[in-house]
């Protein structure tokens, strides 16, 4: 039905865009060889071409459920609205058709009044078989003249291919340069968690031991070992820390549906976690994900005080993988800040997108989007 619709008023654009283009092309063609007279007739030639266009991008939306960008160029959308009319004029003569074939199709109702049914009913049955052979062909015309609306919509309002494979360049340069970044910071983040953590344990251990080497009273050497085995056990818990957050060996040993569970575990705060892929996701894919999950629930203990947090793990359509953080913490969360800024690059690093909600007195809800083979 609304396909129907998209057409009958596209044959009705198309009685504005024939005499337009029939027009325009009058009067460009005294002017094509005067550079001055043909920008001065372009000028508004161009104007109603963008309205007319704006137009047609809109009752595609609308009726058709086909989505393009504006024209980039006025004169494209002269083009799209010099080229389109005939197409108009095609959805026209079917959606004409299928009238035709109903109103042939349903015959039966009237046709014993028209022609006397109780003594020619062959001539009626016939002629509701054609009309309902007529319908049937001109609905599947319905449909094809809408697959043409929207291919040359897109040909005409899309890029042009040496633009796609000059943003996809400019993309996967900025990608480049974001991985790049990531894995500075990253550096960043171990030589501070190492100097901050694990160097200051090791350097109050080789003190402690150096006192209990110099002390001549037993009871006081034996109280620093005590102390010294103590800070030992504290760097080794904090080197196996750092580590986790280098790169868990579980996320290879057991997949990542063990790694978020070990997530899970370690917080500090209930931590609920719905995991619905049926198969284990790509190397690269569930390394993300699960950085994701970690960085985003680390933050939220850190700074959101929540009470629970609910981490959700599915496929939200084919060939996708999408991850969800959500907790009821207090909100306002930066996505601009270091943690949440470092995501968005990993995830941008596999062409993903990450989303972060976090209006003031929450919920936040992290989100990302991963795209996999």
């Amino acid at each position: 039905m609304r396909c129907g619709v998209g057409l009958m008023t596209g044959a009705a654009a198309a009685a504005i865009e024939l005499p337009f283009a029939v027009l325009a092309g009058a009067a460009l063609l005294p002017v094509a060889a005067w550079p001055a007279g043909r920008r001065a007739v372009l000028r508004p030639v161009l104007v109603c071409a963008r309205r007319l266009a704006e137009l047609e991008r809109a009752r595609l939306r609308i009726w058709l459920g086909v989505r393009v960008p504006p024209p980039h160029e006025d004169l494209r959308a002269l083009r799209y609205v010099a080229g389109r009319w005939a197409l108009g004029l095609l959805g026209g003569v079917v959606m004409l058709s299928a009238a035709i074939g109903l109103g042939y199709g349903l015959f039966w109702l009237y046709g014993w009044i028209l022609l006397d049914g109780i003594r020619d009913p062959g001539s009626i049955a016939l002629s509701s078989f054609g009309g309902f052979f007529l319908l049937f062909l001109a609905v599947q015309g319905i449909f094809g003249v809408a697959g043409l609306e929207g291919q040359w919509a897109r040909q005409c309002f899309g890029p042009r291919h040496q633009e796609e494979l000059e943003r996809r360049i400019a993309e996967l340069s900025a990608s480049r340069a974001a991985v790049v970044d990531a894995v500075h910071d990253e550096r960043r983040r171990i030589e501070r968690d190492l100097h901050d953590g694990v160097q200051q344990r090791l350097v109050a251990l080789g003190m402690l031991l150096g006192r209990a080497r110099r002390s001549q009273d037993a009871a006081r050497r034996d109280r620093l070992l005590g102390q010294a085995h103590e800070e030992s056990r504290r760097a080794l818990d904090e080197l196996r820390e750092v580590a986790w957050r280098i790169y868990p060996t579980t996320l290879d040993e057991a997949g990542l549906r063990a790694a978020l569970e070990t997530v899970a575990e370690r917080a500090s705060v209930p931590v609920r976690v719905e995991y619905h892929l049926t198969e284990e996701p790509e190397r690269a894919v569930a390394t993300v994900a699960y950085f994701v999950v970690c960085e985003a629930v680390t933050n939220a203990v850190k700074h959101a005080a929540p009470s629970r947090i609910i981490v959700a793990v599915g496929g939200a359509e084919e060939g996708m993988v999408h991850v969800a953080v959500q907790d009821d913490g207090c909100g306002g969360a930066n996505a601009s800040g270091s943690g949440l800024f470092g995501l968005a690059r990993r995830v941008a690093a596999l062409d993903g997108v990450l989303t972060v909600i976090s209006p003031p007195g929450g919920p936040t809800v992290v989100s990302a989007e991963l795209p996999c083979a």
